[in-house]
């Protein structure tokens, strides 16, 4: 049986086409969502303008239990049901998999992920992910997590690369759950981000939310958000020759720990800083007359452009085993690319 969801058309949306309408009403609804990265974004949200579209066309769009045309003009307070096809049986067939495991017992495995690898699977994408590689090294998963998110209890970005825990046994995964929850989880970052850093070490504060201006970006610049904390340690700073013989840094190497786990969030603080990530896709990468690019060096460039996305790699993880209460603590060596641009900027340390 599909199913039914009902969106109430504020005034935000009044007056407008019900495909325009309806999107910005669900834009709406995802920025008032929690933002945290073990949270998973409702699936209804997370439907683009074009699929909404399909769905009117198709029928599956109703005002006072009749389907609407696109073209309706919505009015505040008026109740649309939208009835959403079941997705197709999601089928986990274990797939082999190259895997850099840290550690592994009965409980629990600490895995290396590289980059351009997805955690876990989604409504979007059924095959290819970590947890489908982990099905055939290990044969079963914890459970708590869910149909879509078996062993899962916290995740990192598909092209950002590093350590993660992922469980075997339900003991384990309320364990570890509980771990993150209080915070009591040692996790750190290092990254590489454009320009010279003002301060040696740092601490940012703030909330973090869904951009006001695009959804599938998280902002500092919000009203309503969940607060996060990022401390800030730089590492090695690369600077090149330039006009009148001074040296001017062009890069920063440094450490993030993280106090919270919220989406995107060394990302986001990074780039509210004015440092963003070299190669990040979606935050601030400066395109090729920018300033920022043009201070690279040749060598660092042709690095740069290997890299599947963002400079970033989760380095450290450390925690209390949830069943065996051993302490353990892992290093996530960095991804090949990762290192090339390393050694290319070690060249102007």
């Amino acid at each position: 049986m599909p199913r039914t969801e009902w969106i109430k058309i504020t005034h935000a949306s009044s007056g407008e086409r019900a495909d325009r309408g309806l999107a910005l009403e669900l834009e709406e609804r995802s920025r008032a969502t929690p933002i945290d990265e073990d949270i998973e974004t409702p699936f209804l949200e997370t439907l683009s303008r074009s699929r909404i579209q399909k769905l009117i066309e198709q029928g599956l769009v109703l005002a006072e239990g009749r389907p609407i045309r696109p073209n309706l003009k919505l009015r505040e307070g008026m109740m649309l049901e939208l009835r959403l096809p079941d997705p197709a049986p999601l089928e986990f067939s274990p797939e082999p998999m190259p895997l850099d495991i840290l550690f592994e017992d009965q409980h629990l495995v600490v895995v290396n992920k590289p980059p351009g690898l997805t955690v876990h699977p989604s409504e979007t994408q059924r095959t290819g992910t970590l947890v489908h590689g982990l099905l055939h090294h290990i044969g079963n998963l914890s459970s708590v997590g869910g149909v879509m998110r078996p062993g899962i209890v916290h995740r990192i970005d598909k092209d950002t690369s590093g350590a993660l825990v992922v469980t075997k046994s339900d003991a384990a995964h309320q364990g570890l759950s509980a771990l993150f929850a209080r915070h009591d989880i040692e996790r750190t970052y290092h990254a590489l981000c454009y320009g010279a850093l003002k301060q040696a070490s740092q601490t940012v504060r703030s909330l973090i939310g869904r951009s006001p201006n695009d959804r599938k970006k998280m902002s500092m610049n919000v009203k309503e958000g969940r607060e996060a904390v990022t401390h800030i340690r730089r590492l090695r700073e690369y600077a090149a020759r330039v006009a009148g013989g001074r040296h001017s840094v062009f890069a920063t190497l440094i450490e993030a720990r993280l106090e919270t786990g919220r989406t995107h969030q060394i990302r986001v603080h990074l780039t509210g800083l004015e440092h963003s990530l070299l190669g990040d896709p979606v935050y601030g990468t400066p395109g090729e007359r920018h300033p920022k690019w043009l201070a690279l060096p040749d060598s660092v460039r042709a690095r740069l452009v290997e890299l599947p996305g963002q400079a970033l790699h989760a380095r450290t993880l450390g925690f209390v085993h949830p069943v065996t209460r051993e302490k353990l603590h892992f290093e996530a060596p960095y991804p090949p690319a990762f290192k090339a641009l390393l050694e290319a900027l070690e060249t102007h340390a």
